[in-house]
């Protein structure tokens, strides 16, 4: 599928450097006649490539369903927070409005106007959304799935996209249970809503949809941490990394995902760090400050988690190294010992194995080595400590 070979996909999967195998082999070809200095152009142009994919979401369904406060909740922002997407019970947009991370711009939220209402008919609607730029759609209904949710997600299969239903509001249908009898089996409820949910979608042409029932006022609760999962594991290896490192910090497992991911990245940014013998610093600390901000330690993203969490951001703040908050220089890596932490050469090694031409390129004791060091290091340093801000700020142990 896709022309590629069994193992030239193998090769992207295990490095998860995103260079195929017949990228690896020319970085060796090239290293083999030019050295090192031959190698770092095509690294950084990979590189940059990376950092400049984006991903393009669609919300749609009909007005009024909870699209806005979704792809608020998405963006861990709330609908009073800076940039956030106008809320509101009427159709608030009319054309599609594009909406990205405050601090990681390449993941892109588009909030479709509302289908059905007399301003877009179902069959204006499906011609004028442009839904080719859109790698996947996110179908929400407020109550239960319509006809023209219907209409709308056999063209979306027709193009060949990705969607996923999902039933907002979950907190709002519980409320109201209980306030009519007064005591409810929240679980038993919630399986009468999703089996309710999928016969009438498997009726309409959808045999055994998935279905995400979800509060976008309380991401922790029901499906959401389960829907974030399933679109990550749809995306290829370059869009589930700028996906995951997009998503707000609602448990240590989302920390953990962004570890992985950033972990696998430092060979790359060592290579072109440490030439000629010297570390280039300014690089060093540009990925560290990148490190941060992916793992949600920047002073922006702990403002929101504390909003989020109902917690003075102070108390968040109160459990990173103080280090950590402040402008990130040589004395910082100096004072943090993160040059001089202990390291694991036959870890290194095995992991440079994955990549057939570094292992062969640097010696242990040159500068990418260094640069390898420290960014590991502050990598594991920043992550412990993202790790315990989201236990304090959700009270997990």
């Amino acid at each position: 599928m896709g022309g590629s070979s069994s193992s030239e996909q193998v090769a992207e999967t295990e490095t998860s450097s995103f260079f195929n195998q017949g990228e690896l082999s020319k970085l060796k070809s090239d290293f083999e006649t030019g050295g090192e200095e031959k190698v770092k152009p095509p690294i950084k142009k990979k590189a940059t490539d990376l950092d400049k994919t984006e991903l393009n979401i669609a919300v749609t369904g009909e007005s009024g369903t909870g699209k806005s406060t979704f792809i608020n909740a998405m963006r861990g922002l709330r609908s009073d927070d800076p940039g956030a997407a106008e809320v509101g019970t009427t159709e608030t947009i009319m054309e599609p409005a594009g909406y990205s991370h405050p601090t990681l711009p390449n993941v892109h939220y588009w909030d479709l106007p509302g289908i059905g209402t007399t301003t877009f008919p179902a069959a204006k609607y499906l011609t004028e959304m442009k839904f080719e730029r859109f790698d996947f759609f996110i179908i929400i209904s407020g109550c239960r799935f319509k006809e023209n949710d219907v209409k709308l997600a056999k063209e979306i299969k027709r193009l060949g996209k990705q969607f996923y239903f999902v039933r907002s509001k979950i907190d709002a249908d519980l409320y109201s249970m209980r306030i009519q009898k007064r005591v409810i089996n929240e679980e038993e409820e919630l399986e009468k809503i999703r089996s309710d949910t999928v016969r009438k979608l498997a009726e309409a042409g959808f045999p055994d949809p998935t279905v995400f029932l979800i509060s976008s006022l309380e991401p922790n609760r029901f499906d959401f941490i389960r829907l974030n999962e399933g679109l990550e594991g749809d995306l290829n290896n370059v869009k589930k990394r700028i996906f995951v490192m997009n998503l707000p910090n609602l448990n240590v497992e989302i920390v953990q995902k962004k570890y992985k991911i950033l972990s696998k990245h430092i060979w790359m940014l060592a290579t072109l760090s440490g030439g000629l013998g010297v570390c280039d610093i300014g690089m060093l600390i540009g990925s560290i400050v990148h490190f941060r901000k992916c793992l949600g330690l920047d002073d922006a993203s702990l403002q929101r988690l504390a909003k989020r969490a109902g917690k003075p951001v102070e108390e968040l703040k109160a459990t990173v190294k103080a280090p950590l908050l402040g402008k990130i220089t040589l004395d910082v890596i100096v004072r943090l010992g993160w040059g001089a932490a202990v390291f694991n050469v036959s870890a290194l090694e095995f992991a440079l194995d994955f990549v057939p031409v570094i292992g062969s390129i640097f010696g242990a004791g040159s500068s990418f080595l260094m640069s390898y060091k420290i960014l590991s290091a502050a990598l594991n340093d920043l992550t412990e400590n993202a790790e315990r801000v989201v236990k304090v700020a959700f009270e997990t142990d």
